[in-house]
């Protein structure tokens, strides 16, 4: 039983394995190499990036409460293409920083709470109480996903796995928007983000019974 509890956190401490999320952000790299270098030029900081993707991600939340979703779909779309570019123009021009990652890890949990309290409103002046419900877990869950993370990496677990990543949940709330299908798309979203914190939950107990000293 230890045996195979040690080999869970060495499995942990290595790098994950390539998922789809990072062959979508290394595909997002290539296209948009050249734009971040363009960005440079012009002395564009990966931070304006981030705080300019973090406000149209509160246009998208309000677009969403007003009902104009087919606007609010283009407009959640490039405020995630942003969410990508700033993180690429820092490693392309080795402006990394421990400010910059937590300026984008908290801007992206406001993001992600502006789609949803958008959602929430919006059903909320159409009378759909389950779909109000719903919008809260999902934005609860998705927060999950991340602080599960963050407490992880807080006591030296490398925690970055999971089946349902802020690109799936992106990915899927567009998608529910696009076929009218909102309502399947907060289940999804509810559900999935649940269990990835479950997941991120069980990896770091993995990892803490294995290393009790830390």
């Amino acid at each position: 039983m230890l045996r195979n509890v040690e080999e869970s956190v060495e499995r942990l401490r290595r790098a994950p394995r390539r998922s789809p999320s990072d062959a979508a952000r290394e595909l997002m790299a290539a296209i948009f190499a050249p734009l971040a270098r363009l960005l440079h030029r012009m002395n564009v900081t990966p931070n304006a990036i981030t705080v300019i993707g973090c406000l149209l991600s509160f246009l998208g939340g309000t677009l969403l409460a007003l009902g104009l979703w087919p606007v609010a779909v283009g407009v959640i779309v490039f405020a995630s293409l942003m969410d990508g570019i700033d993180g690429l123009l820092a490693r392309l021009t080795q402006q990394n920083s421990r400010f910059g990652a937590f300026l984008d890890s908290v801007l992206d949990r406001w993001s992600d709470s502006a789609f949803f309290i958008g959602l929430l409103i919006w059903h909320s002046r159409m009378g759909m109480q389950m779909e109000q419900v719903l919008s809260i877990v999902a934005l609860a869950s998705s927060l999950l996903v991340s602080y599960t993370r963050a407490r992880a990496e807080g006591i030296g677990a490398e925690c970055r796995r999971g089946l349902f990543t802020r690109l799936e949940r992106i990915l899927v709330l567009v998608a529910g928007v696009v076929f009218d299908q909102v309502t399947i798309a907060l289940w999804i979203t509810a559900a999935l983000s649940t269990f990835t914190a479950l997941q991120r939950i069980y990896y770091t107990w993995q990892y803490v019974k294995a290393n009790p000293e830390h």
